[in-house]
């Protein structure tokens, strides 16, 4: 009992210490994070990014409901070391191994706003391996960098699960000891590409401040797991809007399931139309518009605007480079296209309109496409064959 009221009276005293160091700051929720370089004070946005930043206290504070037992009860960053620093850049922190690799032992959701970026120096962001899978690794950027804003610059969500796009959230900004980054990125460098500094640079303690009646009471590990369940049920909720969005398509293909042409490899060819027109010859050039669907009836891709306006997928960018027209392609086995694809094109004349039902083994397999196609998708695509280019 008198060890329980000494730790407590400690907490206490850090606390009320942490507030007696800045008066001068507003209501609202801050870190201090004290490194062997100096200390920086961050504001945390914990109402724009609630769970990141629940995850961040919940992790400083050893109360994180999901961390790995090994970290429960224990303060998650301190002795933690900044092992990545690119100076112009950023520095990047909070991992347990010290490599760039480890992790809480969890992973969880982007929370991405086009009125948090990465606008200035002392931005701190989560550092991730690709789209969700934040955990305790973040980083202090050391200048501005856009191009890691989950937003462009018109406000347009980006691709951001695609693994070639960087979406990085944005959960705070350091407003006293700008000079620390400063300090950190100019250490001796041992691997200046990696950005392995010569010396290890400590975060030695991180204190978390909560200023004024709104967040008195702040409880991060509460926030976190009523967040990660919030963000669940809106998942579900989509999941089952977008089936219904897409039903009427998935009937209309679903329903084209019938006279079908079965080739040996597990393709399937529905034919919409019988074209008039000739047979390419292999290797011969031609003009072909398609739409990909998933079996759901959710269209992926397609060469034509009408079709992307017609499902609320119009990217316009791909419409300012002019990119919706009739694909150029190979009538050969040796085309640059799914296996699905080639073999079903094959089987066309010119004018002939088809749906191929293509299984997972001959689309993009069991890995997918990161970003664009999930791992083991049967796919479905409407093909015209529009002409032979002369």
């Amino acid at each position: 009992m008198k060890k329980t009221s000494m730790l407590l009276i400690a907490v206490i005293f850090s606390l009320f210490s942490c507030n007696d160091k800045y008066p001068d700051i507003e209501e609202g929720l801050y870190a201090e994070i004290v490194t062997d370089k100096g200390t920086m004070l961050a504001e945390l946005f914990y109402k724009d990014a609630p769970a990141t930043v629940a995850n961040f206290v919940a992790l400083a504070e050893g109360t994180h409901p999901l961390t790995d037992t090994t970290f429960t009860g224990k303060p998650f960053y301190n002795g933690l070391k900044f092992h990545r620093i690119i100076k112009d850049f950023m520095i990047q922190g909070g991992d347990p191994d010290g490599t760039g690799r480890g992790g809480p032992g969890y992973k969880f959701f982007d929370e991405l706003s086009p009125d948090r970026k990465h606008d200035s120096v002392g931005t701190l962001s989560m550092a991730n391996s690709g789209y969700g899978t934040n955990g305790s690794q973040f980083f202090i950027t050391h200048k501005a960098t856009p191009h890691l804003d989950g937003y462009d610059a018109n406000g347009v969500l980006k691709n951001c699960e695609n693994p070639r796009v960087s979406c990085h959230t944005v959960w705070g900004r350091v407003i006293q000891g700008l000079e620390v980054i400063d300090s950190i990125a100019a250490v001796e460098m041992q691997d200046p590409r990696a950005g392995t500094p010569k010396e290890d640079v400590i975060i030695q303690q991180v204190n978390i401040i909560r200023e004024g009646d709104a967040v008195a009471n702040y409880n991060a590990a509460e926030t976190f797991t009523a967040e990660l369940a919030a963000y669940e049920e809106r998942q579900i909720k989509e999941e089952a809007e977008k089936a219904k969005k897409f039903s009427g398509k998935k009937a209309e293909l679903d329903a084209k399931r019938v006279d079908l042409v079965k080739l040996p490899s597990g393709l399937e060819i529905h034919f919409d139309k019988k074209g008039k027109g000739q047979k390419p010859a292999l290797g011969a050039k031609v003009k072909v518009d398609y739409a990909g669907y998933f079996t759901t009836g959710e269209l992926f891709d397609t060469s034509m605007e009408s079709v992307a306006r017609a499902n609320d997928k119009l990217d316009e960018r791909k419409l300012a480079a002019g990119q919706y027209k009739p694909m150029d392609a190979v009538y050969s086995q040796e085309a640059r296209l799914i296996a699905g694809f080639k073999e079903g094109l094959q089987q066309m004349s010119v004018g002939d309109k088809a749906t191929l039902f293509i299984p997972y083994h001959l689309g993009y397999g069991e890995q997918g496409y990161p970003g664009a196609i999930p791992p083991k998708a049967d796919l479905i695509f409407e093909l015209e064959l529009l002409e032979i280019v002369k």
